[in-house]
């Protein structure tokens, strides 16, 4: 308790872009809790930290559930005695489907856990700053071009994320005279579990790479560097906004 290095959360922290946020915070020499749902997955995180494993606390978490949200920030409370950044990630998507034929559990289902789960996280972490002012801290939440950029078919995971874009600018400007910095990270296509339908279709993958500037999806560790920029001295004058990390994607053009 006693230990005054920073504290992080990180959910969605078993594989992708958590675990590598999760694990460049500790090369930045961070304390970090890694939430997630599975248990073996927070455990490979653990191991990839390697001899910074000791500075992980793995707690299995349902995101959308705010009992086991509790229970998380409880257990961080507890055992690390601080909380100093926030890295909202879990997340999950839906097959594609017509608006008109979206069931309304699969919609519950994504708002969950994208957009719910961010949403009962920063709560308790609001809580949890406002008592170190003035040290404040960092909220930082993973959204995605779809935040901005409709994908016609994917109406469940575009409303969760157009709803953190509302989240992140809302809590950064009311959260601000707390010294608490709320920033969204919007990646493009990314190397990750979610995205494996695409990688493991050479023609679905090639159309996706022609439509990307720079020609590839990002690796996760492309996100995890903008996050941790986020989380240093360098990004003190950032808040209530979104930084896209997308190769170009939002911006091309296929021509006329």
């Amino acid at each position: 308790m006693n230990d005054q290095r920073k504290v992080a959360i990180v959910t969605g922290a078993g594989s992708g872009i958590g675990k590598a946020v999760a694990l460049a915070l500790l090369e930045n020499g961070y304390r970090v809790a890694v939430a997630g749902r599975r248990g073996d997955a927070l455990d490979s995180t653990v191991r990839a930290a390697g001899s910074r494993g000791g500075d992980v606390l793995p707690i299995v978490t349902d995101i959308g559930n705010p009992a086991s949200v509790s229970a998380l920030f409880d257990g961080v409370a507890q055992k690390l005695g601080r909380l100093d950044l926030l890295f909202n990630n879990a997340g999950t998507g839906a097959p594609a489907v017509p608006l008109e034929d979206l069931p309304v559990e699969t919609l519950q289902a994504v708002i969950n856990t994208n957009l719910l789960g961010a949403f009962l996280c920063t709560q308790h972490a609001i809580r949890i700053m406002k008592a170190q002012t003035p040290r404040g801290g960092r909220i930082i939440n993973i959204t995605s071009v779809h935040e901005d950029w409709p994908m016609p078919g994917n109406t469940a995971y575009c409303l969760s994320k157009g709803g953190m874009r509302m989240l992140t600018r809302t809590a950064g400007v009311e959260l601000a005279p707390h010294n608490i910095l709320v920033a969204g990270v919007g990646p493009g296509a990314v190397a990750t579990p979610i995205n494996l339908g695409t990688m493991n279709d050479p023609k679905l993958l090639n159309k996706l790479d022609n439509a990307i500037p720079l020609g590839r999806m990002a690796k996760p560790g492309e996100i995890a560097s903008v996050v941790a920029f986020l989380a240093g001295d360098g990004a003190s004058y950032i808040t209530a906004t979104t930084i896209f990390v997308d190769g170009g994607i939002m911006q091309s053009s296929p021509g006329l």
